[in-house]
């Protein structure tokens, strides 16, 4: 795509604008109040607002390699995650916060793979905050399983390990423990569409889809 290409995107997108001006221009004077924090990775092919069909103001959207969630650490040092974390959390108080990790997740998938590019010098440090995912996959399956079962396996317990990290923020915590905020683990097919997410109860990825049916049903 081209930047003519973009161009003529952003007509059609101007369209829809001028469809839902009213909404949108009620965003500009009341500001935002998205209902969640959707910590989703960089991947072009994970559209958080498109997979879950939410409209402008609804999610606030942090995106990262791997989606990653760095532990709190007080510290000087800049990061855009923990202060997207910080902001929907104490300033926007969301109500739900979603980690939302997919299949053939390319940062999962260079876990396994030796990084020797001295221009990824970011990246090879970044990629550190999957490492335990990936040592408890080896630790389930073994060091000789297939890879791709490594792979999913990985990026499961990766959403799992990021919720950890995501606990460690006291804010976070303090209103996980008092209710008033909630946090789901969720698992994005990209061969399907379909969203599983993890039920801390049962320790396993379940479809999504059988909550809205529970909601249709009731």
């Amino acid at each position: 795509m081209n930047l003519q290409e973009y161009a003529q995107g952003n007509q059609l997108f101007k369209a829809y604008f001028k469809k839902n001006k009213e909404s949108l221009l009620k965003l500009v004077t009341s500001g935002q109040s998205p209902k969640a924090l959707f910590i989703g990775c960089s991947d072009s092919r994970v559209i958080p607002d498109m997979i879950v069909q939410t409209n402008p103001g609804d999610l606030f959207v942090v995106r990262n390699v791997g989606n990653f969630v760095p532990p709190y650490k007080l510290d000087n040092d800049f990061h855009s995650t923990a202060t997207g974390i910080e902001y929907a959390v104490s300033v926007l108080n969301v109500d739900e916060i979603i980690i939302c990790g997919h299949t053939h997740c390319g940062a999962c998938n260079h876990l396994y793979q030796k990084i020797t590019d001295d221009s990824l010098v970011h990246t090879k440090k970044w990629l550190e905050l999957g490492e335990s995912a990936k040592k408890s996959a080896i630790l389930s399956l073994g060091v000789s399983a297939p890879i791709e079962e490594l792979l999913r396996l990985t990026e499961k317990l990766s959403v799992i390990k990021q919720i950890e990290n995501l606990l460690t923020y006291p804010q976070v915590k303090k209103r996980f423990e008092n209710g008033t905020l909630h946090v789901h683990g969720w698992y994005y097919d990209i061969e399907t569409g379909s969203i599983d997410y993890y039920n801390a109860d049962t320790y396993e990825f379940l479809p999504l889809k059988d909550l809205a049916n529970e909601v249709i049903d009731s």
